[in-house]
């Protein structure tokens, strides 16, 4: 760095859209006092009648759409600005580690414990659980406070934990972010128990809507910065004063979603009191029940901690041996914000009117039924995921070229991003099925199980991707590694398919699979057409805008009709009804 560096005299980050989470903590809105933006007021909310629903389920909607597509805008911008080589690595290596120690001691603990426990007090205690209320929020606020202050203080310890390859200026830059970027595990534990304590209100629309002011605010910082710095900045060149930008700016931004959480929560009637007498809280007892989801948290990020390391030495080695491209975390974790959108918009949708009903179907001891919920979802799943899997293949480096090759990062940057996305996008129908074979383990209460299959899939993925680090060269490293992540869940959907199979009596197999062996014989037309698109505008009009947009956008539409020609020749059950819903719908 150059200028006055205080980097250089100190020796020792919420994930944003470039690992995680684009759409923030999740959860509520209400306002409190009159109206609010769910529609609910109270603590009636959004369950209070169908009209009150039905306002909350559209702002949830649209908010989390607003969230994706600012969080997707975010993640281009920082592209921009900072590239997928050494600066952007040291950056999004910093910038993860507040949300990994979040998920680590509090996220995880959300939907499992917290949650629930905040429910049957508010329902149970003569006072609607206000002292409850008052003593986990004192006590995750100290919590917070003194494992931020730690965190900041072990900054160089912690990330010689995920920066393995960094040296030298790198690692300065990276010990430098951090300082403001770690300040973020406060407000994203604050924000994830407000959030819970929003959804205890039925309050649906803060949640959804709070990340997209911190996305908003990033992407002024990153657009700042890019006037600021100029493009092409590196770990050597830039200084501290673009650096505090950087770091300060987005730390800020969680700040500033914190507090739009905590106006929502004061504006639904909260008002609290700090107390410490935790004994005979009842909380002690609530988390000793989570002790199998703390292990799958653990085992989950033993997996990232493995990808993070061999993705950083990669991307360190292919820079110093002249590759030319970004091959790291950050090209990595771009890839995967492209891959995720799909399962996100898609599937999620249907998990979420799924879980409800499937829980209290397992709970009435109905197993035919959620067999059924879960064969039925996964197909309808699979009936737009096939495809757009294939296509996303086909036109990888299309798309993330014309998404990502602006400011810092390059053509060749973009080209290995996608490369990346070609092998995750391969492995999405798998990864759908096995996040909805845990789906059904939670509407069990079986949260061992799934903690039992994570560690087979982390050591899937470990020895993958250590394989991948040995025996390829550094700028395909990454490559090896998303292959890795993706093959995981092909064995840990084996496991979790074997023993739901022996629980449930069978999971509907032979029709799944039929299913599924018709859609991809559906989809060979399709791809097919969509090679011979890109082949044609390659050779009309080389690598430039026209085949980069043209080629995706022609080829998706000849493929589309081509895959729904053949779907219907194949007689795919799945097509003839969706078909029909929609039918039903626009005739009314």
């Amino acid at each position: 760095m150059k200028g006055t560096d205080p980097v250089a005299t100190d020796t020792a980050e919420g994930r944003g859209d470039t690992g995680r989470p684009p759409e923030g903590p999740g959860g509520p809105d209400g306002s409190g006092n009159g109206s609010d933006d769910t529609g609910a007021s109270g603590s009636s909310g959004s369950s209070g009648s169908p009209g009150g629903a039905m306002r909350s389920s559209a702002v949830m909607a649209v908010g989390t759409m607003a969230s994706r597509i600012t969080g997707f805008g975010r993640t281009i911008v920082l592209a921009a600005a900072l590239g997928t080589q050494l600066l952007g690595d040291a950056y999004n290596t910093a910038n993860t580690i507040p949300f990994i120690i979040n998920d680590l001691l509090i996220q995880g603990l959300m939907a499992s414990v917290i949650i629930p426990f905040l429910v049957k007090r508010r329902k149970g205690d003569a006072d609607g659980g206000k002292a409850t209320e008052d003593r986990l929020f004192t006590a995750a606020v100290v919590l917070l406070l003194v494992v931020t202050a730690a965190a900041i203080a072990s900054a160089r310890w912690i990330l010689e934990l995920y920066a393995g390859g960094f040296n030298g200026a790198q690692m300065d830059v990276a010990v430098y972010l951090a300082r403001f970027l770690l300040a973020q595990i406060f407000f994203v534990g604050l924000s994830g128990l407000i959030s819970a304590m929003l959804n205890t209100r039925d309050r649906f629309g803060a949640p959804v809507w709070a990340p997209v002011l911190n996305n908003l605010v990033i992407i002024t910082v990153g657009l700042a910065f890019i006037w600021v710095a100029l493009p092409g900045r590196t770990p050597e060149n830039v200084t501290s004063g673009e650096l505090t930008l950087l770091g300060l700016g987005t730390a800020c931004g969680m700040a500033a979603q914190t507090v739009a959480l905590v106006v929502s929560l004061w504006r639904a009637g909260f008002r609290w009191r700090p107390r410490l007498d935790l004994r005979g809280s009842g909380l002690g007892e609530a988390l000793r029940t989570a002790g199998w989801m703390f292990l799958y948290t653990i085992t989950t990020q033993a997996g990232f901690l493995i990808t993070t390391n061999i993705a950083n030495r990669a991307g360190s080695q292919s820079v110093q041996e002249g590759y030319g491209v970004g091959a790291g975390l950050t090209a990595y974790n771009y890839a995967y914000q492209l891959f995720q959108l799909p399962y996100a918009i898609i599937a999620v949708s249907l998990i979420t009117v799924l879980l409800p009903r499937m829980s209290a179907q397992a709970h009435d001891g109905l197993w035919a039924e959620v067999r059924e919920g879960f064969s039925r979802t996964l197909r309808v799943s699979a009936l737009v995921l096939v495809p757009l899997s294939l296509a996303m293949a086909v036109y990888s480096v299309q798309l993330s070229v014309l998404v990502f090759a602006r400011g810092s990062t390059s053509t060749a940057d973009a080209h290995n991003i996608g490369v990346v996305l070609a092998v995750m996008s391969l492995g999405l129908v798998p990864f759908t099925v096995f996040q909805l074979m845990l789906r059904v383990f939670y509407a069990m209460s079986d949260t061992r199980t799934p903690a039992m299959i994570s560690i087979a899939n982390v050591a899937v993925h470990g020895t993958l991707a250590v394989c991948a680090y040995l025996l390829l060269p550094p700028n395909l490293v990454v490559v090896g590694v998303a292959a890795g992540f993706m093959l995981s869940f092909v064995s840990g959907l084996v496991i979790a398919g074997a023993v739901l199979s022996a629980r449930l009596g069978g999971l509907d197999g032979r029709r799944i699979l039929n299913t599924l062996v018709r859609l991809f014989l559906a989809a060979v037309p399709a791809v097919a057409a969509a090679l011979g698109v890109l082949w044609l505008f390659t050779r009309q009009f080389g690598d430039g805008l026209a085949t980069n947009l043209g080629a995706p956008l022609v080829g998706t539409l000849l493929g589309m009709a081509l895959f729904f020609a053949a779907a219907r020749l194949l007689r795919i059950e799945e097509l003839r009804s969706v078909v029909g819903l929609v039918r039903s719908k626009l005739g009314r």
